[in-house]
């Protein structure tokens, strides 16, 4: 960073701020777990990242438990018998941590309620009852002092109760459910749990949100002939950029749009519900790459191709891909954004889970956070970019007087690049408009930044005009204070 002239290079593109405001900005930042048998370990080999995990300051954690994280029953079995040993080994750290607060995804129902056990086959019991009992249960255990089964009390032991709730993963893709079933499945759920804790609050849909899905299930939802009657709190989805490691650079930016147009679309069909109209849209599910190992060596997305970690989730590609997820879901009206998930390998994890290390994806996501405070909200300012198709701005006025401006590089450097190192440019953030402030701080997040130890943040001499040069993708942030 430098002020414009000294022998520097002409800046590429040109930010000019204003002093109006436009709306708000509020986005809470948050990380997800699936406790599950592959990974339930983490805390017990790393206690320290509990300390790790709140300092992120990350909202309504989520909790999705799979496979043997799923408390009653057993893989491929009629078993009804229960066991939070796995399950807990991830929650009971979370619960302790942050706002002691999670969101608890009901992310399947025991396999004993399934034709078989796995996500094609079809519920036994489409009325859900069955399922509904479960969920009831699952409040007793955390939320009321516990359940008794087969002579046996099964009670959490933390002191802190689960609140939020979300009501199945994925149902677009998972159990051959049709917007119906869902509906008729939420419709069930909902009132059962409130029955046991009206003070309950509910996250709706949680959809794997590829072309056309939200406008293949939500107008059942939100509309349909029977639908929706119970309360909802929050609607989900989920925003992957691919599900193809071979997929460019720029494939992956261009997906960014769509996701803006995807949350358009549920706060338009929300909007036509009097019930629905200040429900917030969540983004409980995002990540560069969906794909994952399905066995063997390979993709599970991909038949016949071999997985290959995509390290573009903990690269300098993702220094200035999430801050423009980020910047372009909040303007959109996104109120939440989680990242998919904390303890993995480099293309999903925020640390590594074999080293317990942080990576990359854990310094942007921790000064999104703290940069722009969800407990306090922002207001946005009116700018103009002369290079918005590869670069992103988003400047912000705080309750305190003091303004920041992101700007995030996601130039390509070439059209064939997959994890390449990004473009230079160099940006001239025009402050003119908005007076004089006695101090600032920049931070920039890029190739350079130290994964183990985060980037530095420096004093800034605020200046009317300020030129912020990137090397190649990553993100800057300006930190102006009254």
């Amino acid at each position: 960073m430098s002020p414009p002239g000294g022998g520097n290079p002409p800046p590429s593109a040109t930010a000019t701020i204003s002093k109006q405001v436009t709306g708000t900005f509020k986005v809470a930042m948050s990380t997800s777990f699936q406790p599950a048998e592959w990974d339930y370990t983490l805390f017990q080999s790393f206690p320290s990242l509990t300390t790790t995990l709140g300092n992120l300051q990350p909202q309504h954690i989520r909790l999705q438990g799979q496979s043997q994280g799923i408390p009653q029953g057993a893989s491929g079995g009629s078993s009804t018998a229960w066991d939070f040993t796995i399950l807990n080994a991830i929650t009971q750290p979370v619960l302790g941590v942050g706002d002691h607060s999670p969101e608890f995804q009901i992310a399947k129902a025991p396999p004993f309620m399934y034709s078989s056990d796995d996500n094609s086959n079809d519920f036994l019991d489409l009325t859900f009852q069955q399922f509904a009992e479960y969920a009831q249960n699952l409040v007793l255990y955390y939320n009321q002092g516990g359940f008794i089964a087969n002579g046996q009390v099964y009670v959490s032991p933390s002191p802190y109760p689960i609140t939020w709730w979300g009501v199945y993963n994925e149902p677009n893709i998972n159990n051959n459910l049709t917007p119906q079933q869902y509906v008729s499945m939420y419709n069930t759920l909902v009132p059962a749990m409130q029955a046991i804790d009206p003070s309950l609050k509910f996250v709706a849909m949680e959809l794997a949100d590829f072309s056309g899905q939200p406008q293949a299930w939500l107008p059942t939802f939100v509309n349909g002939d029977g639908g929706v009657t119970a309360q909802v709190d929050a609607m989900a989805t989920h925003f992957y950029s691919t599900c193809n490691q071979k997929d460019t650079d720029a494939q992956l930016f261009s997906t960014i749009p769509g996701f803006v147009s995807d949350v358009d679309y549920f706060y338009a069909e929300t909007a036509t519900n009097p019930a629905l109209t200040q429900v917030p849209v969540w983004v409980t599910e995002n990540n560069v790459n969906a794909d994952y190992d399905a066995g063997n060596g390979m993709s599970a997305c991909n038949p016949g191709q071999q997985f290959v970690v995509d390290q573009r989730g903990s690269s300098a590609f993702f220094a200035a891909w999430r801050p423009y997820v980020f910047s372009q879901l909040g303007k959109a009206g996104v109120q939440a954004l989680y990242h998919w998930d904390f303890g993995a390998d480099a293309q999903f994890g925020e640390v590594n889970a074999s080293t317990g290390q942080a990576q990359l994806s854990y310094w942007v996501d921790y000064w999104l956070e703290r940069i722009f405070p969800s407990s306090a909200g922002a207001s946005l300012l009116q700018y103009s970019n002369t290079d918005d198709a590869e670069v992103e701005v988003l400047p912000v006025l705080n309750s305190d007087g003091s303004v920041v401006v992101m700007v995030a590089n996601h130039a390509i450097n070439s059209p064939d690049d997959n994890n390449g190192p990004g473009a230079p440019r160099s940006v001239l953030v025009d402050l003119s408009a908005l007076g004089t402030f006695p101090s600032g701080t920049l931070l920039a997040i890029d190739a350079d930044t130290n994964a183990v130890s985060g980037p530095s943040a420096s004093s800034l001499a605020p200046a009317p005009q300020i030129t912020v040069a990137f090397g190649g993708y990553g993100v800057t942030f300006l930190m102006l204070k009254p």
